[in-house]
This record gives C-alpha cells, structure tokens and sequence, in this order.
C-alpha cells in the first residue's frame, strides 16, 4: 500500500523547488549604455559650452587689439563626436584692411581637438590700403594641426578660383587658376631657436592677363615655390606694416630653395635669399637658370636699345646659353636638359639687375 501512496503523490519523492532566476542581469547592458548616453550627451554640451565661452572671450581680445571678427547666423553642432562651427558669413576688419567671406564650416573631433577642418564658400572681399581683390572658388578646404607650442602643419587647397584685384582708381585685373595647394610647418630644428617655417606652393594653369603680355605668351603658367620663412614666429595678426617691420627688425628673410615657373615654352627656375631693406624694398639675390627667354630679353631691351637691337641681343643671348656650362650645384631636374644658367639676377636699391646691368623699366616699390 505505501508503494501506491508513493505512486500516488510523485512529487513527494521529488527534491527541493529550484528559485527563480533574476532577470536583472539581462537588463543590466542596456541600463549602463543609457548611463553612458546620458554622461556623454551631458559632457558633450557642457564642452560645445566650453567651446562657445572661449571663443567669446578670443573675440573680445581681438575686439581689444582693434581686430573685428564677426561670424553671421553662428551655431555650433555636431553631436555626438564632434563640434561643427558654422558662419552663415565670415567678416573681419582693423584699421588697415578688411575681407568678407561666405559660409564657413570648421569642423574639430572632440577626441582630436587640436586637428581642425575647414570648408568655406565664396564670394571673397579684400580691402587692403588701396588694394580691393575678389575671388570665387569650386572647392576650398583647409586644415590645421595644432601643438602646445604652435602647430605641426597647415595645409591650404583651392580648386577652380577666379578673381580680380585693382588699385584704387584702376581698372580691375582678373586672373584664374585650375589648382592651388599651399602648405606650412615648422622647420625641424631650427623653430624652436628661429621661429622658421617651410612652406610649398603649388599653382597650375593659372592664367595672368598681365603676365601674357609682359613675356608675350598666352600659354597658361605653372608655378612651384619651396621656400623658408625665417623668424616667422614673429608674425601676428596685426596690421600689414606693423607685422612686416617687426620681422624685417628681426632679421627676418625668404630663403627659397626652390622658385619653379613654366609657361609654354619658357621655363624658369631660381634660388635665393630675399628680405627687405632699410626702405621696405625687397632686396636680395637669386641664381636663375631659364630656358625660352630670348623673345622676353628683346622685348624688354626694345625700348632702351630699340627692337632691332634689343632683338638681336635676345638672340646673342640664346646663343650663349646654348653653349653655357651648367652650375655644377644647380643641375636641372629630369626633363629639363634646355635649362641654362643665367648671370644672377639682384634685387637692390629699387632695381632689378641681371648681372651687373640694371633691367630698363623696372622698379621695386617698397612694400609698406
């Protein structure tokens, strides 16, 4: 009988209940990713915060210095990871100048703080003593690596740009170019005992109404710069002048290892030094080697010698340096066979002078 009772009620035979299970656990993930959002979000504005605080303060400093930046429709965006500035339009204004610029974005990961991007929107305005230049552009970004003691590198690109600049009371001179590239960074070593900067310069097929007529060709031209800029960390933001004379106090000069320029068949190449004078001229010396220059020494010899002459010394000219010597510390790049050494040309007292002859018609006017 006790077997059937047992049989009967399976369950006293049966062990303890097991409990049952939490489902915190199951839930705990999603609890600290909202935790996580929550803190981020809050950090997150509290640096846009941060950001907007100090860039009202930089304002106020350079309204100070007399320097008025003003960024139209201002809003800063970008969350989660980033900050995003935005300028419905950019103007700024001192006592000597002023530009405006179209719609601006700079973009800084708030991982990365001291990396910043630039994209910017013409039109462009400058006023700049009795200079006024405008220019429109397809594509403009920049960007911007920044250091505790300055930056690492700077870099500038400008796709299809168009424009004209004008002295006062001039009619305008336009130009034009497909590609420009510009970037900067300090020179190793030498930046932190001479405050000097590398910078490289890139334009293609820029077109200078000015310059076609001046070496008698309408080719488009190509230029490439490789150069130092000493005492660089001299240089502010204040006016043209007061800047220009601080670093010419300093010592400061351009020294250029490279100065490329192609248009058609006439192709030049020089290095040198260049800095100013005590009357604010640029002055100094350059080793030139060229190739397709003897219809622009006719032309500019014409109107000293007349053209007969100045034509045949053109051609006397080319002649010589188809039979010159190459610098044996200045050898031309591959494909450039046709390049020749020409005598030095010199920037001094005003006067540009190739060799010990000063070149008729040209003048260099102080800068400031």
């Amino acid at each position: 009988m006790a077997s059937n009772v047992d049989q009967a009620r399976p369950d006293a035979a049966a062990g303890p209940a097991e409990p049952r299970r939490s489902r915190i656990g199951l839930f705990l993930p999603f609890v600290l990713l909202g935790l996580v959002v929550v803190l981020w979000s809050v950090a997150w504005f509290w640096i846009r915060g941060r950001a907007a605080d100090e860039m009202d303060a930089w304002l106020a400093r350079e309204a100070a210095a007399g320097r008025t930046w003003t960024c139209a429709d201002r809003s800063i965006t970008g969350y989660p990871f980033r900050l995003e500035l935005r300028c419905g339009s950019l103007a700024f204004a001192r006592a000597d100048g002023r530009f405006t610029l179209g719609p601006l974005t700079a973009v800084v990961q708030v991982y990365q703080p001291r990396h910043g991007l630039l994209q910017v929107s013409g039109p462009f305005h400058v006023e700049q003593g009795d200079l006024v230049a405008d220019a429109t552009w397809k594509d403009l970004e920049a960007s911007f690596h920044g250091a505790s003691d300055g930056f690492t590198r700077a870099s500038l690109v400008v796709d299809d740009v168009k424009g004209t600049i004008a002295a006062e009371g001039q009619p305008p001179t336009a130009f034009a170019g497909d590609h420009l590239e510009a970037h900067a960074r300090p020179t190793p070593v030498r930046f932190a005992s001479e405050g000097a900067v590398d910078v490289s310069l890139r334009l293609t097929r820029a077109v200078v109404p000015p310059l076609d007529a001046l070496l008698a060709s309408t080719d488009p031209l190509d230029l490439a710069l490789d150069a130092t800029i000493d005492r660089a960390a001299v240089l502010r933001t204040g006016q043209v002048a007061r800047e220009l004379e601080t670093w010419r106090q300093a010592g400061g000069r351009l020294d250029i290892a490279l100065l490329s320029l192609a248009k058609g068949e006439r192709r030049l190449q020089a290095s040198g030094k260049i800095g100013l004078d005590a009357d604010h001229r640029p002055a100094g010396d350059f080793d030139v080697r060229a190739a397709g220059l003897e219809a622009l020494v006719a032309q500019a010899m014409g109107p000293r010698i007349g053209a007969e002459r100045g034509a045949m010394v053109g051609r006397l000219l080319g002649q010589l340096l188809s039979g010159g010597r190459r610098a044996p510390d200045a050898a031309a790049p591959p494909g450039d066979a046709a390049l020749k050494p020409l005598p030095p040309l010199r920037l001094a007292d005003g006067r540009l002078m190739l060799g010990p002859f000063p070149i008729p018609n040209v003048t260099v006017p102080a800068l400031y």
